[in-house]
């Protein structure tokens, strides 16, 4: 049962190309954003879109993968956790972030030209 504590699984399309940074370590770094689409009829029964926007951040092999196969549009199935973090903004204010911390990556779909 603990395996299912902070998991998060989600399946969608790569909303802009992602960042990739090479840490001194040598190591890679990839930030994207992910949108879901939820679909449901209104009380008039029309046909109804909801998108979430998900910030994702992924790590090491999985930073590669991204880097070589996901493109803007690319549908991508993740598995990982959440983590929030907070820090300071340039004003002074403190700002609070929300992201997943993907471990697995699956393509699918084909990536668009």
């Amino acid at each position: 049962m603990s395996t299912i504590k902070n998991h998060v699984q989600l399946i969608g399309n790569v909303g802009q190309e992602p960042v990739i940074t090479n840490l001194e370590s040598g190591k890679k770094v990839a930030r994207f954003s992910l949108a879901t689409n939820e679909h449901y009829k209104n009380a008039n029964g029309e046909k109804q879109t909801e998108t979430t926007w998900h910030t994702i951040v992924t790590w090491g092999k999985s930073a590669e993968i991204i880097e070589k196969y996901a493109g803007k549009g690319k549908e991508l199935g993740i598995s990982g956790k959440l983590k929030s973090r907070s820090y300071e903004a340039e004003d002074g204010t403190t700002r609070y972030v929300t992201e997943i911390v993907a471990d697995e990556i699956l393509l699918l779909g084909i990536k668009p030209n």
